[in-house]
């Protein structure tokens, strides 16, 4: 419970990071369209890209990915020993705090995205083997079936089973359980596309 009382504010911490959306704020220092108001309106590197500014993009999904790696690897330093329960718990909750910050953003008006990098960025934070096994995984399905929709379906429904199998059950495997469904929700629409056949596709490289 001490722990609870005395770091609990790594969690609207964790939130505040989380809500600072990327593909607004290179959008703005670049002099590109309102993600929210261009293309999908979907906050994201995906929707960035539609501008034609490729660096733009980069820079938005790194910046995502980025705060997710932050917000849980300050957690990480403050608490110490992730081993206790105690921590492991507070911890998990950070995860699912940051996440929640990018998807329903309290600098946005709540409306955010689809989580995907900020996913990743997490999941490396807890572990580099966990965050290159989930990136793996979507690689290998996005290359495959050309659908980056479902390469990020299938990276999150696998990422719960990755961190089981390499940690043991723990309160972050329920952490990410959860994040993992958040993500899966917030694709919903993609999901109904790719059930109707109208999901774009990925372009071929030669």
């Amino acid at each position: 419970m001490d722990v609870f009382l005395n770091y609990f504010w790594l969690i609207p911490l964790a939130y505040a990071l989380g809500s600072i959306s990327f593909a607004v704020v290179v959008s703005k220092a670049m002099g590109l369209p309102d993600p929210y108001t261009h293309g999908s309106k979907n906050p994201g590197a995906t929707n960035v890209l539609r501008t034609g500014n490729k660096l733009a993009a980069v820079l938005t999904l790194l910046g995502d990915a980025a705060k997710g790696w932050v917000a849980v690897t300050i957690a990480r330093v403050v608490l110490g020993d992730p081993a206790s329960e105690s921590n492991n718990m507070l911890l998990g909750l950070v995860t699912i705090a940051v996440f929640l910050g990018h998807l329903y953003p309290i600098f946005h008006g709540f409306k955010g995205g689809k989580g995907v990098a900020t996913a990743a960025g997490i999941l490396f934070a807890i572990s580099w083997v966990l965050g290159l096994a989930t990136l793996g995984t979507w690689l290998i399905v996005a290359f495959f079936m050309r659908y980056s929709s479902l390469a990020a379906l299938c990276a999150a429904a696998f990422a719960p089973l990755y961190f089981t199998f390499l940690f043991g059950v723990q309160p972050m495997g329920l952490a990410i359980l959860v994040m993992s469904l958040l993500l899966i929700y917030r694709h919903r629409s993609n999901i109904r596309n790719l059930m109707n056949g109208t999901e774009t596709r990925l372009a071929k490289r030669k």
